[in-house]
């Protein structure tokens, strides 16, 4: 029985991120074809909704290659750098938003996606230990490496983060 439990676990952790982050990692990442592409008007730093600095977003038009696709408006989400006004770029679209490689969407999205594994990790390996041992276990153990697993998601996203942004700046 406890067993079950962590696979139904580990499948609604995979279940979540691949209906939140994983469209967007991909699209950060390049993955499967470009969707159109994007003239940038104006590029600004961005804020999170506590008002931080939240890297560079970019607004523009975008144009789908897709047939009889019209054009509209749209936000680069993280762009790699500031980019110029009438600048082109291709793109890849989530839900409304346009996505390119930068280290600042790919730590973002690496963070996002181990923070929603970390508490069905814990919770799998818990039910895990609970059918090994054929009793329920209250160990905190668990508590610890689910609180290993969230700090580890954000340290991900900065090892993440700093590479990519640095080889991006030497390479591009």
């Amino acid at each position: 029985m406890n067993l079950t439990g962590a696979v139904v676990s580990l499948a609604v952790a995979a279940w979540l991120i691949r209906l939140f982050p994983a469209p967007h990692l991909a699209a950060v990442l390049g993955v499967g074809p470009v969707d159109g592409v994007m003239t940038i008007t104006a590029c600004y730093g961005a804020t999170d909704v506590e008002g931080y600095p939240d890297g560079t977003d970019c607004s523009g038009t975008y144009t789908p290659r897709a047939a009889g696709g019209s054009p509209r408006r749209i936000t680069l989400d993280k762009a790699a750098e500031s980019h110029d006004p009438g600048s082109v770029l291709e793109v890849r679209t989530v839900r409304g938003r346009a996505h390119e490689l930068s280290g600042d969407a790919l730590g973002t999205w690496v963070t996002v996606t181990v923070l929603i594994l970390g508490p069905f990790l814990a919770l799998a390996l818990s039910f895990r230990a609970c059918a090994r041992d054929n009793t329920w276990s209250h160990n905190a153990d668990y508590v610890a490496v689910l609180i290993a697993a969230e700090i580890a998601a954000l340290v991900l996203g900065f090892l993440v983060d700093f590479p990519v942004s640095i080889a991006m700046a030497l390479f591009a």
